[in-house]
């Protein structure tokens, strides 16, 4: 027998935080934030860490997509589809992003996934036709400076096996990791049942890649669809900042002065392009991407 959709509060208790979702996404982000440091203490190899980061989030992820389902019915299949997109863009984007951490450090790799939010302005502009405002405009050439500098190649004594390299796959995790917000944004339509879509990006990124994952991505997939795309971008830059300084802390990185000041007009970059917030904004609404 199908599942009944009803109207009872959502069976997910990371909704309770839906009426506060910049709350849920500053706390996501600030979770997911330890997460280059944990690949780096672990010691695993890029596509080791990103199976089994996923596969220990699947049974967490499980019961509260069974519950959602049995509260709510089945999902429809285009978000379905959706959600396996995400999958395929964040298995990507984890082995990737894997391997910058290796080349760069914990805390300079994530800094440059994070060059996401000019790139996801500049596929919407390419793929939906929506030109980036002025303000993301004139912050590329900055986010461009800063991954010059964190490359190295001005100054000496850069930190890193290989930060040429690094920024290259840096910039690939920036383009992976925007396709998987775009995708499971877009999948993420139902407000009242978050982990139904993410549960199926995390089984399928799992198989495309043959624990900061469950709490982190389950507060950001709460705040998604509840917050303009502009300002949801801001908030993670939150998890770059975090992850360079427990980097530092943790795992004794030691970037240099002109790499921290790349990282640094990199972040200046993103939060120019993305700080603006339309006044009049509708946070149930969608927004427009870019």
């Amino acid at each position: 027998m199908a599942a009944r959709v009803t109207d009872r509060p959502s069976a997910n208790p990371f909704v309770a935080l839906a009426d506060r979702p910049v709350r849920a996404a500053v706390l996501g982000a600030l979770s997911i934030a330890f997460s280059a440091v944990l690949v780096r203490l672990s010691g695993a190899s890029p596509a080791t860490a990103a199976i089994f980061r996923c596969l220990y989030a699947l049974p967490f992820l499980a019961v509260l997509a069974w519950s959602e389902r049995r509260a709510y019915g089945p999902r429809p299949a285009a978000q379905v589809r959706l959600a396996w997109l995400a999958g395929i863009f964040f298995a990507i984007d984890l082995v990737v992003w894997h391997h910058t951490i290796e080349y760069v450090g914990a805390g300079l790799a994530t800094v440059l996934g994070n060059t996401q939010v000019v790139i996801v302005a500049l596929l919407a502009w390419w793929l939906l036709g929506e030109r980036p405002s002025n303000r993301v405009l004139a912050a590329m050439p900055i986010v461009l400076l800063g991954v010059v500098l964190i490359s190295g190649v001005i100054g000496s004594g850069a930190y890193g096996s290989n930060p040429g390299l690094g920024v290259v796959t840096g910039v690939v995790t920036g383009v992976s990791y925007a396709g998987f917000l775009m995708a499971l944004r877009r999948g993420n339509a139902d407000l009242r049942r978050p982990a139904g879509p993410l549960f199926d990006a995390t089984w399928v990124a799992a198989l495309a890649a043959v624990a900061s994952q469950v709490v982190g991505w389950l507060l950001i997939s709460v705040s998604l669809p509840r917050l303009p795309a502009v300002l949801t971008s801001v908030i993670l830059t939150i998890q770059p900042v975090a992850s360079v300084l427990l980097g530092i802390l943790l795992v004794n990185e030691r970037p240099s002065v002109v790499q921290l000041l790349g990282a640094g007009t990199i972040l200046a970059g993103l939060m120019l392009a993305t700080l603006r917030r339309r006044p009049n904004a509708d946070p149930i609404a969608e927004p427009e991407l870019g």
